[in-house]
């Protein structure tokens, strides 16, 4: 019995040592190739998609690095009137499609969806997958960018045909603090 548990427990350690041989590679992997793979292919969609977006990296982490392909930011219509003269613009972000790497070394794809500052809360970002390295191939991300222009569609288009998550609500009641009750 003793050396069935031991032979489990020693198939455990060697587990946890290959886990950890794996961060090193991936994070080897993002940095001799993977970023400048994931930057290749996001300027090139929004070449030929003719988003205006601008592809940046972020790099205040070491081994946490993100690109991020940014439709950027634009007055949103919107402003507060401070006085007859004055008007305070409120900044609608336009959304973001997000490759970062995790502590573990994978890389995890993010949506952050529109919102419009000083206007209700961002929606939290959604998950799209978390990736090892080598499983990032060029047909994903032409499907990261169609979900994302589908989620920031959806968003921009924003109405009462479609059941909404109760995170993505928006409207008086739920933006300027109303306190009441909700269905």
């Amino acid at each position: 019995m003793m050396d069935s548990q031991l032979f489990s427990l020693k198939r455990k350690a060697e587990h946890y040592q290959e886990v950890l041989q794996n961060t090193t590679d991936y994070r080897k992997a993002w940095q001799e190739k993977l970023k400048a793979q994931i930057i290749q292919h996001l300027q090139a969609l929004n070449d030929q998609l003719e988003l205006d977006a601008e592809v940046e990296t972020r790099s205040e982490m070491e081994n946490l690095e993100a690109i991020v392909f940014s439709l950027g930011e634009t007055r949103s219509g919107m402003y507060q009137k401070v006085n007859d003269d004055i008007k305070r613009h409120l900044i609608k972000h336009n959304g973001s499609l997000i490759y970062q790497q995790l502590f573990n070394g994978k890389v995890i794809v993010l949506i952050n969806y529109p919102f419009i500052e000083g206007y209700g809360k961002p929606a939290q970002p959604k998950t799209v997958a978390i990736y090892r390295p080598e499983e990032l191939k060029e047909p994903f991300f032409i499907r990261h960018m169609e979900e994302f222009l589908v989620e920031i569609t959806r968003w921009e288009d924003y109405d009462d045909d479609e059941p909404q998550p109760r995170h993505q609500r928006i409207g008086f009641d739920m933006n300027f603090g109303q306190s009441g009750q909700e269905d």
